[in-house]
């Protein structure tokens, strides 16, 4: 795993820390990403709730809810592909983005 302690020499961050940046930034998006797909199936739920069974507002809430949870797999198959490509050639530094580190 990387840390800012292997990027930093005498209190001066050097260009080994790009790599921690772009973990940390990858890694707060992806989770951004998951939290708003889940804040939008709960949105997704309210809507159909208060829809009164009118075509148009379930439509409304059938679609927010479809591509609420296209968002969700789409970021889960993502963490799984990067996984299943860093375990089928053995490249372990591409999950944490260490790209120094191989």
């Amino acid at each position: 795993m990387l840390d800012w302690g292997n990027c930093v020499e005498n209190g001066v961050p050097t260009l080994n820390c790009l790599p921690v940046i772009f973990n940390s930034v990858v890694r707060w998006a992806l989770i951004f990403g998951a939290i708003t797909a889940l804040f939008f199936i709960i949105f997704a739920g309210v809507k159909f709730i208060r829809s009164g069974g009118q075509p148009k507002l379930v439509e409304d809430a059938r679609n927010t809810l479809t591509y609420a949870v296209i968002g969700l797999v789409a970021i889960l198959i993502s963490f799984a592909v990067i996984n299943f490509i860093s375990a089928a050639t053995g490249v372990t530094c591409i999950k944490y983005f260490g790209f120094g580190k191989c």
